[in-house]
């Protein structure tokens, strides 16, 4: 079976900070500007003045995206230690202060602004974005709708967002606490056909709700413009490594959705706000809690069912080229901790000191 259709684009977005304050810090896009004549596109700016976003190539298979992440890390990093400037990746920032940034100077943010006052200017997070190539876009929503039960269990390994404005929240991800404030977010409902997906974003159109279809900010998108299907739910992750595990695994339960259709076979449907039931265990807990197990109907410890999802995606990783890079990266969380454990462990063994948390994040960022 050919799975070439199945390329990977992964975007994530950045904190740039002080290094001797460590507080997150206005670049006025200087940090961009130097990077387009190395990356040219693959940078943009973002709302924040604090955030900078990468953009991979359309890669044809893991390694190419494992090389394109890194050489995207590399650059920002040598550029904004250039500028004097440091860079890490968290969901959120431990402990500086939204009220205290600056928005970007552009009619987009503005207009966005003015819409959302504060559910905009508090938006002061940073996700993974990973686009899956499809065939089609018939193809994309069906994958689409099948997926969804498995994004609190991807989510669940990319945790890293323990700490808010100097506060240990409580959750493993609080970036997606923030985002919750944004209309059309979180776990997207069932669309029968790309048919019914496009009316429905039509009409959002016509009503005056949005003006473009990248307003749609769910966890997983049907993507307006590309033939891909876009995975939105997860924090930025610390390492590289951690980047390219998610982005495998997301291809990975993309293609086995595919196989099984070619087999005339379905993924089970499932409601959105049980979807969302685990979302919240996974916000919450990370991998330290359990998910529901909904054909069984009973709680099931969360790694248990990441091993199931390792199961259920087994027959179709090597034919990716992608078993070593799953296997041994998601073992890696599991055994070790996601970004959040890892904060909240050093947040601990360091008095509570919230600069080392913040040391810590950008030690990691080329690791």
């Amino acid at each position: 079976m050919n799975f070439a259709a199945f390329t990977l684009g992964i975007e994530e977005e950045y904190m740039v900070m002080d290094p001797e304050t460590r507080e997150l810090r206005s670049h006025e896009q200087k940090i961009v500007e130097q990077a387009q004549k190395v990356i040219k596109d693959k940078v943009k700016a973002e709302m924040h003045q604090a955030v900078v976003e990468v953009g991979t190539q359309i890669c044809a298979n893991i390694d190419e995206a494992w090389s394109d992440v890194y050489l995207l890390r590399k650059t920002i990093h040598e550029i904004a230690g250039n500028l004097g400037f440091s860079i890490g990746a968290s969901g959120t920032h431990p402990f500086s202060k939204w009220e205290k940034q600056l928005i970007t100077d552009h009619p987009r943010y503005f207009e966005l602004v003015n819409e959302m006052q504060d559910a905009a200017r508090s938006n002061l997070i940073y996700g993974l974005h990973v686009h899956v190539g499809m065939e089609n876009r018939e193809m994309a929503i069906h994958i689409a709708n099948s997926v969804r039960y498995f994004l609190p269990h991807v989510f669940a390994l990319s945790t890293n967002s323990p700490f808010w404005e100097g506060r240990n929240t409580g959750f493993k991800s609080f970036r997606t606490k923030v985002f919750d404030k944004f209309p059309r977010t979180g776990i997207p409902d069932y669309f029968a056909s790309i048919e019914e997906y496009d009316n429905y974003i039509k009409l959002l159109v016509k009503t005056n709700c949005i003006d473009n279809a990248k307003k749609v900010w769910w966890d997983l998108r049907v993507h307006p413009f590309f033939n891909t299907v876009e995975f939105r739910i997860c924090d930025v992750p610390l390492t590289v490594r951690e980047t390219i595990t998610l982005a495998a695994l997301f291809q990975a339960v993309c293609v086995k959705i595919f196989k099984l259709r070619a087999q005339n076979l379905n993924f089970i449907l499932y409601n959105r706000a049980l979807i969302n039931e685990n979302k919240w265990r996974a916000s919450r807990y990370g991998l330290d809690g359990n998910l529901i197990d909904f054909g069984k109907e009973m709680e099931v410890n969360t790694r248990a069912l990441i091993y199931e999802l390792l199961d259920f995606v087994d027959d179709v990783v090597n034919d990716l080229g992608t078993r070593d890079v799953i296997t041994k990266g998601t073992e890696e969380i599991l055994s070790g901790g996601t970004g959040a454990d890892k904060q909240l462990k050093v947040f601990e063994e360091s008095g509570n000191d919230f600069n080392a948390v913040v040391d810590y994040i950008q030690s990691r960022f080329l690791a």
